[in-house]
């Protein structure tokens, strides 16, 4: 199996581990005399197969992540990190710019100005060039999913 279908199934197990929580806190109480739609051990049961089930693949995932080596020598593991990394970064920026931008108050017959400590068009320069890193680096991890067989 590549490992771009082990993401996907490993996606929908998380999908189905939401659900099953879910319907497990939904049946955990009723009304007195009432009975659950469904059993929440048996619930229970299932979540916790679906976590065993999950666990191997992701063992399996990052096994193959860290053996898997790009033409530039890093390994897939170690491009992900970095993405991950840039990913903060670019929210951090993002986050910097937001803040920046505050509406004037007003205080009774004064208004309160504010003034940004930032240099906002650097930093949201800065944010687009990581976003372009960003999907560059997604990209050579989506081909190399698509190349890379998983265990």
């Amino acid at each position: 199996m590549k490992l771009a279908e082990t993401l996907l199934l490993r996606s929908d197990m998380k999908k189905k581990l939401a659900s099953l929580r879910e319907r497990i806190v939904s049946n955990a109480v009723v009304q007195d005399g009432e009975r659950p739609h469904e059993d929440p051990v048996e619930l229970m049961k299932e979540a916790v197969a679906v976590l065993d089930e999950l666990e191997s693949l992701v063992i399996r995932v990052n096994t193959a992540n860290a053996a898997c080596r790009l033409p530039d020598g890093r390994t897939l593991a170690q491009l992900i990190a970095l993405r991950d990394k840039l990913v903060q970064q670019h929210s951090i920026l993002q986050a910097a710019v937001q803040g920046s931008q505050k509406e004037p108050e007003r205080y009774s017959m004064k208004e309160i100005k504010w003034v940004a400590t930032v240099e906002v068009a650097k930093l949201q320069k800065q944010s687009d060039d990581l976003s372009k890193r960003i999907r560059e680096l997604n990209v050579l991890v989506q081909g190399a999913n698509w190349q890379v067989e998983v265990e």
